[in-house]
């Protein structure tokens, strides 16, 4: 499995190959995060709305 990385920002867990394909910065992202949470469903998760998620993937927990 590859390793994923976090954005600081959203937290939203990608791997390298997924950053390159979507042209993101790589500097956005960091290999130093905890926790991680798959969000299936953003409208019925209450913890997708406290965390105040945008749209359905996985996501960090703590990004340092």
């Amino acid at each position: 499995m590859a390793k994923q990385l976090a954005h600081k920002k959203t937290k939203k867990l990608l791997t390298q190959t997924e950053i390159t394909e979507k042209k993101e910065n790589i500097g956005e992202f960091s290999q130093n995060w905890q926790g991680k949470i798959v969000i299936f469903d953003v409208m019925k998760s209450q913890i997708a709305k406290e965390m105040d998620v945008p749209q359905e993937g996985e996501y960090a927990i703590k990004v340092r």
